[in-house]
């Protein structure tokens, strides 16, 4: 039977990628229409770098999809049946790639992305993919619609708000009315992700955490196969409750499991809102945290939870961008860089754990664990190296950033190892 045929009368959305990757030789993924990870080949694993961050994550960088979106991709999707071919984006780790549309009944389910790298798929290949995506569409429709089944209306109810697929609020809180689902009047979503597939067992823990908590507070939780999303409720009238009341579920479940495995956990919680049309910005802003953490690789506690305390945190993937494709290096950290490494000199790190604690040095000498005299022995060898000005603000600022980067994103590290050559 050919390999077009078994894909039409396969159930298994997995086996079809498997079956779609084995045809073309390439690796392949499927995104539902949110950019969210639904499947990956698994024969053909040879992905780029924005792919092993959409499987790691489970959905594709909000940067990618803000620059898909940008060049009008996304909109020649939703208009167009055709594959588009979509051109490498080099600073960003984004192989060239073909996409199409996975529609059913003319609603776009999803995306079916093949990586070409640097062989383009021929016309006859396009052909075959083009034929079997509807049927990837209908399976994507029909996993929807198991997910309702199972999960309840309650639950297909709270996806839909958080996806906006409700023109308007009064419908829904019609809806909700007849599911009995009680609406909260003030809220902060929360998203809990995993480090690695193989963690994702510790989501069903969880969920017996928040059964366990949601006895004594207003919580609502969705599972999916990769995430647990939980509408946090907090009180009518007091101001920040539910951010408050978040901070205490996280901090419940960081003693229940042990910091060892509670490290395994990525964690977004979003801003606090009283309207239900901002759930999914809520939502969304969640999401972006866990993103930026997944991106950067922080050390525990080292970067904030929060949304709204994210501050520069926000901007270091857009720096990444821009620094790499314009090859652009500070001078200044090029210097100490290279003294560390001919010298065994620990001044980057020191440099960064000065500037996060804002020039304070006791703070800085506790966490370094060196003596305060050590501290200056060693900011004085940073200014005799270089042109900081610890005085000047926007200075600091742009440093910190870009030691973010450098210590904690392990290629970008490499670039400036690589300079020193």
């Amino acid at each position: 039977m050919e390999t077009k045929e078994l894909i039409l009368q396969t159930e298994d959305i997995h086996k079809a990628t498997d079956l779609i990757s084995s045809q073309l030789r390439k690796p392949v993924i499927i995104e539902n229409k949110n950019f969210e990870l639904v499947s990956y080949s698994s024969i053909f694993e040879d992905f780029d770098q924005t792919q092993q961050k959409t499987i790691l994550s489970k959905k594709c960088p909000i940067f990618i999809i803000d620059r898909l979106k940008k060049e009008g991709i996304v909109q020649r999707l939703d208009r167009n049946p055709d594959p588009i071919r979509v051109h490498p984006i080099e600073e960003l780790g984004f192989h060239q790639r073909i996409v199409i549309a996975a529609k059913h009944l003319g609603h776009t389910m999803g995306y079916v992305w093949v990586q070409e790298s640097d062989q383009w798929m021929d016309q006859e290949e396009l052909n075959f993919l083009e034929a079997v995506t509807p049927h990837i569409g209908q399976l994507m429709n029909d996993m929807q619609a198991k997910v309702n089944a199972r999960d309840g209306r309650k639950d297909e109810l709270l996806w839909q708000l958080l996806h906006h697929e409700y023109g308007s609020e009064s419908q829904f809180r019609h809806d909700a009315s007849l599911a009995k689902l009680s609406l909260p009047d003030r809220y902060s979503v929360v998203v809990f992700s995993v480090t690695a597939p193989e963690h994702n067992d510790m989501l069903g823990q969880l969920v017996s955490i928040i059964q366990r908590f949601k006895r004594h507070r207003r919580l609502y939780y969705l599972k999916s196969e990769f995430q647990v999303v939980i509408v946090v409720e907090g009180k009518a009238r007091d101001k920040l409750s539910s951010r408050d009341l978040a901070r205490d579920f996280i901090e419940a479940v960081k003693n229940e499991t042990g910091e060892e495995h509670f490290y395994n956990f990525l964690i977004g919680v979003g801003k606090e809102y009283t309207r239900l049309y901002y759930m999914r910005k809520s939502f969304l802003e969640a999401l972006e945290v866990i993103e930026i953490a997944n991106f950067i690789s922080p050390l525990p506690e080292m970067m904030p939870r929060e949304f709204a305390k994210l501050g520069i945190y926000r901007y270091v993937a857009a720096l990444y961008e821009k620094n790499s494709s314009e090859d652009y290096y500070s001078e200044d950290l090029l210097l100490l860089i290279q003294n560390d490494m001919e010298k065994q000199t620990d001044l980057l790190r020191t440099l960064e754990v000065y500037l996060a604690n804002n020039g304070k040095g006791k703070q800085t000498a506790q966490e370094l664990f060196i003596h305060p005299n050590t501290l200056n022995y060693r900011i004085k060898q940073i200014q005799e190296l270089t042109n900081i000005d610890f005085s000047d603000f926007n200075m600091k600022a742009y440093l910190y950033t870009e030691l973010l980067l450098l210590n904690n994103v392990s290629s970008y590290y490499e670039r400036y190892k690589s300079a020193l050559i």
